[in-house]
């Protein structure tokens, strides 16, 4: 085909060498590869984003009815026959606590125990200056020789006028007159001596005595101190205690009270002494309920022979209750409201049924279930106040340890 004949087509005919034609069938094959390339990664970023937003939609539906799940925790009633508790706080005591006053006034001579001085009945604590009464002892017993020689006198006066009324020579008026004279001489003989005698007493008083056996925990006086006889518990000298036995008061609720007998043993535990227990012994009761508080008075003697524990000190009192019959449910059960008290109860499907119940005694953390619940409920713990019947929960039970797993272990070490 001719030029000529190209022109009316409207084709021309390609001109160039053969390397042109190569070089441009090359670089339109490397363009379809290279768009064909771009097609597959964008098919496969699209498929991958399909696959991502399938799986976090399947994700996000599993965790929405995750956390729609409720899950809980149970406990069942404990029957009252394996014995409760009653946990009340005391304050200890030593089983002799008195204050020591001087019986005579004076000046402070020496003390000789301070505080934290272990003292037996009779040592000598302190000693007083008091001149006032050494002179009135001094005259006391003058006063004393005075009517012993008056009392003389009167005797042999006596026996002389006796002789005279034998011979008729005086008057039984007269006789009569010397022998009351006698007599009289005679009671201020026996009542100087019961002045010497008290006056001795009080000499003594000028040494301050431990009235039984303890330890000094307060001293209020020094040297030269003003001491008044008798200056109570104010002004006492010292503050004895005897901290071999200890004693703890504690108040028991009506409740309990009927429960709490003579004889019946407590176990004392202090914060401070992590891990150790001290056995009481519950000595009396007041037998009867104070009408403001409510509870009965219950004092505990405690021995204490290594001085572990200290007067004063805040304690833990914990009281077996032995004869208590009923169910006894965890206190973090109860769901208390304008209804009533209620528990929420778990059945064999799984299924919540809320229930009244009546309780009783108050054990602390647990709880007398008198009507409402039995042997084989399941309790929920911590309920929400957001529970109705026919709510749908999961029971979480506690994993333990296996065997095989903690045999290991012990080999291990």
């Amino acid at each position: 085909m001719s030029a000529e004949s190209h022109n009316p087509l409207v084709i021309h005919p390609v001109e160039g060498d053969e390397d042109d034609l190569l070089r441009r069938r090359q670089i339109i094959r490397r363009v379809k590869i290279i768009t064909i390339i771009a097609l597959v990664l964008l098919a496969i970023g699209a498929g991958r984003t399909l696959i991502s937003r399938t799986s976090n939609a399947r994700t996000l539906e599993a965790n929405a009815a995750m956390q729609s799940e409720l899950f809980v925790k149970v406990a069942v009633p404990q029957s009252g026959k394996a014995g409760q508790s009653l946990t009340l706080p005391g304050t200890l005591q030593g089983f002799v606590q008195s204050p020591i006053a001087a019986r005579a006034s004076g000046y402070l001579r020496r003390w000789h125990k301070d505080i934290g001085s272990r003292v037996e009945k009779g040592d000598l604590l302190a000693e007083l200056d008091a001149p006032e009464i050494d002179q009135q002892l001094s005259q006391a017993i003058a006063a004393r020789e005075q009517t012993a020689s008056s009392l003389a006198l009167a005797k042999s006066t006596l026996a002389r006028w006796e002789a005279l009324r034998a011979k008729d020579a005086v008057s039984q008026q007269e006789l009569d007159e010397r022998r009351s004279a006698s007599a009289q001489a005679a009671a201020n003989l026996a009542a100087a001596d019961a002045n010497v005698e008290r006056l001795r007493q009080l000499e003594g008083f000028k040494r301050v005595i431990a009235p039984f056996s303890g330890v000094i925990t307060r001293r209020n006086v020094d040297v030269g101190d003003l001491i008044d006889a008798g200056g109570g518990a104010g002004r006492a000298m010292f503050l004895l205690t005897q901290t071999d036995p200890l004693r703890v008061y504690i108040n028991v609720p009506q409740s309990s009270a009927q429960l709490v007998k003579r004889g019946q043993k407590a176990i004392v535990t202090q914060t401070e002494l992590a891990g150790k227990t001290f056995e009481g012994e519950v000595v009396r009761t007041s037998g009867s309920i104070d009408a403001a508080t409510r509870t009965m008075q219950v004092e505990i003697t405690l021995p204490n022979k290594d001085g572990v524990l200290m007067p004063g000190a805040y304690v833990q009192v914990s009281l077996p209750l032995t004869t208590s019959t009923t169910l006894a449910i965890p206190t973090n059960s109860l769901i208390i409201g304008s209804q009533g008290v209620r528990v929420a109860v778990v059945g064999e499907n799984g299924l919540v049924t809320i229930r009244s119940v009546k309780i009783g005694r108050n054990y602390g953390q647990t709880v007398e279930a008198l009507s409402g619940v039995t042997v084989a409920d399941r309790l929920i713990l911590n309920p929400s106040d957001s529970l109705t019947d026919g709510d749908k929960v999961t029971v979480v039970v506690a994993e333990k340890e296996p065997k095989d797993a903690k045999g290991a272990k012990d080999g291990k070490k």
